[in-house]
């Protein structure tokens, strides 16, 4: 069964709620926690070679810990969200928005031609969906 984003910070607020958790609910401990959730599912892969990375939902018991991690991120995503009044949705929409404008496709792909001096690709996006994390 899947809830729609609204249903699941609901339900986030009332299970935080009945617990008297709001206290502690409060932007700078909600980034702490979503971070420290981050690094628990880097963990996993942390020494995992780049194809076993990509396998790694084939194993039952490293995709439950996978998928735990996953759902402990987007909990803490979603209650910081709901703290500072922000819809998470609309502002990936954004987001994705001003990074087709600032990292338009490259119709020709050549390796020699689109590569900065130290062989990185010129332009390289580092977040999500092509986002740095300075704009």
């Amino acid at each position: 069964m899947s809830e729609d984003l609204p249903t699941l910070q609901r339900r986030l607020a009332a299970f935080a709620a009945a617990r008297d958790w709001q206290q502690y609910h409060n932007p700078k401990n909600l980034a702490a926690a979503l971070s420290v959730e981050a690094s628990e599912l880097v963990e996993i892969f942390q020494w995992l070679t780049p194809e076993q990375s990509a396998a790694v939902m084939s194993e039952p018991s490293s995709a439950h810990r996978v998928e735990d991690e996953v759902a402990d991120v987007l909990a803490y995503l979603l209650q910081f969200c709901e703290a500072l009044g922000i819809d998470a949705l609309a502002a990936l929409a954004a987001k994705i928005e001003r990074n087709e404008s600032r990292f338009p496709a490259v119709r020709d792909a050549r390796p020699d031609r689109d590569r900065a001096a130290d062989g990185t690709p010129e332009g390289t996006p580092d977040g999500p969906g092509g986002a740095d994390s300075a704009s």
